[in-house]
């Protein structure tokens, strides 16, 4: 064969075959007689081939062909299963979640069908292209014979185009997403987009935008006070539907019923995904203004808490902290080995208290503690509890959680947010356990929700503007000690009452800001959930508690 001959193919049989996801939507939404929709099919086919064409020939010679093709090919087929079996969409922030996860995660991802899959539709055809014998040219001849095979390609396809020009008009623009489906142009965008920012801001001297540099700590006037010991737990893939504490039919919060604890039913994240939404969290920037590249050159609340004279940890169960807790002192528990709270493969949450009470019998000021999750991380939801926590049965046991029906998924989900409560309820009895010295409290609030089959979606990542509720409602939950009630003035009443209230992560730093007492311009009272219930205006008991900038 020529090279242009396996180009073609190469072209088409992605187009046709890793496409499935978008030929579907396309003939949906063309309404209910596609078919008298031909020539626009037709046109649409040859633009898709041309478009594939046009990015392998960038690669494409006789020394590259087999390789470039074997890639296109493997790579596609890998997007395509993911595409067609759980709806992901390769967007910028899915592609920096690739990047950035671990080798656990990664490896939870690898089950026998997309082996099977990536076998059949990758693999094969990558071994006919291995085998096939190439026709030699010179360069000049195969560059001159590409480009004629170019131009006749897109002649026919732009004369199709014009040809259908209403078709494309209408389909197109009522149905924008569609373009999130086409594989592997749209990820191959994703990928140059993320490359371009993470290039960009490895290249530059960064210089941190000093945001919280007049953070300060504020004292009420004549108090000899206990410490403030706040602890943040940022949760991992909970969505707020499945949280009995909001009225999911189930129980899953047992242990937080009998707790005093307030839960904000209505909380929305800044993104789909961990990479986005927990920089967000800590971000003085709000979902409207957030992006990753922004939030990288800027302080965050963990750095304010820091200078404004707060001892600072973030304790990780989960991948990273996404360069929250790069300049504060940080702890990766993962590869802990403790009896009882570890595995073979990973630990499980309640690592994050393993000898925490260390840390604050070491603590010289108030202290805020961050415990990052496991939490409800998919696809294998079953492997994130012990097996004393399947209450709900019987659960997916598979990664392949699309191999599972409805119930099975639900069920091991479930389980995820059952033990997420055994948790919480530990946390909060640790933190009772120090009341008497401390003034202690603990903020609980997930990154993102989880799609787990409906409407044939599953787990997380879709464009915000398309993400449903599953994956952007999430749990927000407060628990405060009385003495720290008493030392802030809060009306835990009023909390309750404001409890059905629309907030977002936006109110976590302001709220984080109030509770701790600490003074910033970044301070907004109206995102700050505690501000509306303080019993009296704490300015007129208030002095400021100096410290040194560091």
């Amino acid at each position: 064969m020529s090279v242009n001959k396996i180009l073609i193919l190469v072209s088409l049989f992605i187009v046709v075959i890793d496409n499935v996801s978008l030929w579907s939507g396309l003939w949906v939404a063309l309404g209910e007689n596609p078919v008298s929709h031909s020539a626009f099919l037709v046109s649409f086919l040859s633009f898709l081939v041309v478009l594939t064409l046009l990015l392998l020939s960038i690669f494409s010679f006789v020394k590259t062909i087999k390789l470039a093709a074997i890639i296109a090919l493997i790579s596609s087929s890998v997007i395509a299963y993911f595409i067609d079996n759980m709806h992901v969409i390769f967007s910028v922030s899915m592609v920096q979640n690739l990047f950035e996860t671990d080798v656990n995660e990664a490896s939870e991802l690898i089950n026998s069908s997309i082996i099977f899959h990536v076998l059949m539709f990758g693999i094969l055809p990558s071994v006919f292209i291995w085998f096939v014998k190439i026709d030699n040219q010179s360069a000049k001849s195969e560059f001159i014979s590409r480009m004629k095979l170019l131009s006749v390609l897109l002649l026919i396809t732009a004369l199709s185009m014009l040809w259908s020009s209403k078709d494309y008009a209408f389909v197109l623009r009522e149905n924008r997403s569609l373009r999130f489906l086409v594989n592997p142009v749209f990820p191959l965008t994703s990928l140059v987009k993320y490359l371009k920012i993470h290039n960009g801001l490895s290249n530059k001297k960064r210089v941190l935008v000093p945001v919280f540099s007049d953070a300060a700590k504020y004292v009420n006037a004549g108090s000899e006070k206990k410490k403030d010991v706040l602890i943040i737990v940022v949760g991992e893939t909970a969505r707020a539907a499945n949280f009995s504490l909001n009225g999911y039919k189930r129980n899953t919060n047992p242990g937080l019923q009998n707790e005093d604890v307030i839960s904000y039913r209505n909380t929305t994240s800044c993104g789909t995904a961990t990479a986005q939404s927990v920089p967000c969290m800590f971000s003085d920037l709000t979902h409207d203004n957030f992006s990753v590249a922004k939030a990288k050159s800027r302080d965050n609340l963990l750095d304010g808490l820091s200078h404004a004279g707060l001892d600072v940890l973030w304790r990780d169960n989960n991948s990273s902290c996404k360069g929250v807790c790069a300049r504060v002192a940080t702890e990766d528990l993962r590869e802990l080995k403790v009896e009882g709270l570890c595995n073979d493969e990973e630990c499980y949450d309640e690592i994050l208290l393993y000898k925490l009470d260390d840390y604050i019998d070491s603590i010289t000021n108030d202290a805020v503690i961050v415990l990052h999750q496991k939490g409800s991380h998919g696809p294998a939801y079953y492997k994130r509890h012990p097996k004393e926590f399947a209450k709900f049965t019987p659960e997916c046991n598979l990664s392949s959680v699309h191999n599972c029906n409805q119930e099975e998924i639900v069920n091991a989900y479930d389980n995820t947010i059952f033990y997420s409560d055994y948790f919480l309820s530990k946390v909060i009895g640790f933190l009772k356990a120090r009341s008497e010295k401390y003034n202690t409290a603990m903020v609980y609030m997930s990154d993102h929700g989880e799609s787990l089959g409906e409407k044939g979606v599953y787990l997380h990542g879709l464009p915000y503007f398309m993400a449903p509720d599953e994956q952007t409602h999430v749990p927000f939950i407060v628990w405060l000690s009385e003495s720290i009630k008493e030392e802030k003035y809060i009306d835990s009443e009023c909390l309750m009452k404001n409890s059905d209230k629309k907030y977002s992560q936006d109110n976590l730093v302001h709220s984080v800001l109030g509770l701790m007492n600490v003074s910033t311009k970044i301070y907004e009272k109206n995102k700050d959930v505690f501000a509306t219930c303080r019993k009296f205006n704490m300015a007129r008991n208030a002095q400021p508690f100096t410290v040194e900038n560091t």
